[in-house]
């Protein structure tokens, strides 16, 4: 099959034209604006109906979109011609022309790939090349166009920040004191709960935490605390809301525990919360003994310093 471009590889004042060509694996393209030469753009096959693009566009070309109409005409001819079924592109991740040029291609982000080695030091065998991460961003030949509300919205979700959510109950006896996990992978103690997955509410997330772990149903009665966590230990930040789960003074008695994550249970005075817990913990839990309604709205435990 012909490698050379079809009559109809143009948008707008936009045209690419066959520069050189390695057989099929590996096609690049000039691209032309207004009629002047102002980049070019290359796909090479990586097997499996898979192939990588790259581009670059002349600084006196750059501002126009250029680099977008470009690429998505590669793309289209990367599916059309070459038959590939997904096409990958990587971008270093502090430079934000290269992504929103991706993005607007309809490339997805992936995620980043740590390390990676260029492609020239690679395609040398030379383990001494350089690495650096590098996003990952890619499209699909069943992925809609960028142009249409589909397509964007899938750019867009994939390039949007996501943020950890947890989920914890507040679960006290008849003497006031508060439900603590022992628990096998950290040393500090902690409220019953865990990681929100993705699709699930906070609420839903907790009573199936508990069961799981606890094998025991609860049900939450309200939201009193969203509490805001930086960085801590290694563990990016993330967002824990905390449930109000009510007085249950039998409900170590009823537990049979998951081995692989919980210890034992205890119940614990505000002082031997101190002692055992994380310091957001207690700053949290001494906060929330003095709440009388509503939600409080807390970061790393504490009133925000507003």
């Amino acid at each position: 099959m012909s490698v050379h471009p079809q009559p109809d590889l143009r948008d707008g004042d936009v045209a690419l034209r066959l520069d050189e060509a390695d057989g099929r694996s590996a096609v690049s393209f000039l691209v032309e604006h207004q009629g002047r030469v102002a980049g070019k753009v290359r796909v090479r096959q990586a097997g499996d109906g898979n192939g990588e693009l790259c581009w670059t566009v002349h600084p006196e070309h750059r501002g126009h979109g250029v680099a977008a109409r470009a690429v998505r005409l590669l793309i289209r001819y990367a599916f059309d011609e070459l038959g590939l079924h997904r096409v990958a592109a990587y971008a270093d991740p502090e430079d934000g022309a290269s992504l929103r040029t991706a993005g607007r291609a309809g490339l997805r982000r992936e995620g980043l790939v740590r390390a990676s080695q260029e492609d020239a030091g690679a395609s040398r065998g030379d383990h001494r090349a350089e690495r650096h991460d590098r996003v990952q961003l890619a499209r699909l030949a069943t992925d809609p166009e960028p142009t249409s509300r589909d397509g964007f919205i899938g750019v867009l979700n994939a390039a949007l920040p996501t943020k950890r959510i947890i989920a914890q109950g507040l679960i006290r006896n008849s003497a006031g004191e508060i439900l603590l996990c022992e628990l096998t992978y950290k040393k500090e103690w902690d409220l019953p709960g865990g990681v929100v997955d993705p699709h699930e509410s906070p609420a839903q997330a907790l009573v199936r935490e508990i069961w799981e772990e606890l094998q025991v149903e609860v049900l939450p009665r309200s939201l009193i605390a969203v509490n805001w966590l930086p960085r801590y230990r290694g563990w990016d930040d993330a967002m824990l809301f905390v449930f109000d789960v009510g007085v249950d003074d039998q409900v170590i008695a009823r537990a049979h525990l998951e081995p692989r994550e919980l210890e034992s249970l205890h119940w614990c005075t505000l002082e031997e919360v101190e002692l055992r817990a994380a310091p957001y913990v207690t700053r949290m839990l001494h906060r929330l003994a003095h709440l009388t309604e509503g939600t409080a709205y807390l970061e790393d435990g504490s009133d925000p310093g507003w």
